[in-house]
């Protein structure tokens, strides 16, 4: 019951936060380019604050509803995309939201939030 409750929470702040300004809907520069360049590393950081500051903070160590403290994690970038993907215990996945190449973009951000320490 605990789970589905955080599930349910998360989803709603999911929701709220950016389900309404989905980012597929920016077509003036950047949805017409599989070919352009990749999203910027501080496109990471802006995706991150907008859909994960929720539950891992600012900082990548707040907790909230059991998450991962990014911190501490010893996943690399390659082992962090699967889980930004497809979620793991109560994380909701981001498959739906977010392309490739934003998750990419905020898996290599977390990497720096150990680094910051």
């Amino acid at each position: 019951m605990k789970k589905l409750l955080a599930f349910l929470c998360i989803s709603s702040m999911i929701i709220a936060c950016g389900g309404g300004g989905d980012d597929t809907t920016n077509t003036s520069s950047d949805s017409s380019d599989s070919t352009s360049e990749p999203v910027a590393a501080a496109d990471g950081e802006k995706i991150y604050k907008q859909y994960c500051v929720t539950c891992h903070g600012l900082y990548g160590d707040m907790g909230a509803s059991g998450a991962a403290n990014l911190t501490e994690s010893t996943l690399s970038v390659e082992e962090r995309i699967p889980v930004i993907t497809n979620g793991r215990n109560t994380m909701t996945g981001f498959k739906a939201l977010l392309n490739e190449e934003k998750i990419k973009a905020v898996a290599e951000y977390t990497m720096t939030l150990s680094e910051e320490q």
